[in-house]
């Protein structure tokens, strides 16, 4: 199956490519992220059709987007399985494939943590599996251990399937720069997985800075605040989201914060619209502004949303409409 049928925005042709950290991949500022591609879990987006989520990686293929960002919990192995699928159908070039470890479960569904050695080689097997790859190109933690002998224990791990060739290079999600500093004292780290958006920019005063002076690559997640700023998440829909969809606890989607984020939205959409832009691609270029941000993780449900969001690849701001975007309402 090939997204093929509908005519292609124009972006493929002008999408540069950035060095990752201390890498040798170079990935495209847009990556897609296949966290939706789960279905339901305990931290899902509701029901997912596998059908509309292989269109929507096939169609971000085709548009030049050369990395897919996944994790081994995100539907418990269920966002692999899709993705491999995906690529088992895509005639192109393979793009990267990054996965995470460290969350894990068990036969009733429920999900743990655990970096300690035995686990993170079990998950790696299993990922390489699911992936149907002989090599994962970055694998990552996806959260320290609230223990810090055993995030450790689990970085070092890490770096012990570098050496023995199961992936490529090894990365982080979610760490401090304390715990960043702890764990490049074992093995250079290539990339920081952190969230940020207009709405989150607390890492923009450490944590952003640290990664660009060490030659960390910095892949954001979240740069549409989980479709809080695509412009299509109305109060009625915010109402009517499913029970099993994790935004109904997310306190942005809640007031007081819901009608700030809301008014943000529409200057989103006021500036895009003089580009041609949507209110989602103006939040997105609004991350890949800071020279600390090698690449963003988009996540799209079907191929039309990926059509409305892969032209922040290319889409500047000036500083006056950074300026603009970041007013007070």
């Amino acid at each position: 199956m090939r997204a093929n049928d509908v005519r292609l925005p124009k972006v493929t042709a002008a999408m540069n490519t950035r060095k990752l950290g201390n890498s040798d991949l170079t990935i495209t500022p847009v990556g897609f992220g296949a966290w939706a591609a789960g279905g339901p879990w305990q931290f899902g987006w509701g029901e997912q059709s596998d059908y509309d989520s292989v269109a929507a990686i096939h169609r971000a293929l085709e548009l030049g987007i050369n990395w897919i960002d996944t994790a081994a919990v995100y539907g418990l192995g269920h966002s692999e399985e899709v993705v491999a699928r995906a690529l088992r159908e895509w005639a192109g070039k393979r793009p990267y494939v990054f996965t995470k470890c460290g969350m894990v479960w068990n036969e009733k569904g429920e999900v743990g943590y655990s970096l300690r050695a035995e686990s993170i080689r079990r998950e790696c097997e299993a990922s390489l599996r699911r992936l149907s790859a002989n090599v994962i190109d970055l694998y990552q933690i996806h959260w320290p251990a609230d223990d810090r002998a055993e995030t450790l224990e689990g970085w070092a791990t890490m770096s012990e399937l570098q050496k023995e060739g199961k992936v490529r290079w090894i990365g982080v999600c979610n760490f401090s720069v304390q715990e960043l500093q702890k764990v490049k004292e074992i093995a250079p780290v290539t990339s920081l997985q952190p969230p940020y958006s207009v709405i989150r920019r607390d890492i923009e005063k450490d944590l952003l800075p640290f990664c660009e002076r060490e030659n960390i690559g910095a892949i954001v997640y979240s740069p549409m605040a989980s479709g809080l700023l695509t412009g299509a998440m109305t109060r009625e829909r915010v109402a009517n989201l499913p029970a099993d969809d994790w935004r109904r606890k997310n306190p942005e989607f809640q007031e007081p914060k819901f009608s700030k984020n809301l008014a943000l939205v529409e200057r989103l959409r006021a500036l895009g619209a003089r580009h041609g832009k949507s209110p989602g691609e103006v939040a997105i270029a609004w991350t890949l502004r800071n020279p600390a941000v090698t690449g963003a993780i988009v996540g799209a449900r079907n191929a039309k949303q990926v059509d409305g969001i892969v032209g922040a690849a290319i889409f500047r701001l000036t500083p006056d409409e950074i300026k603009e975007i970041e007013a007070s309402p």
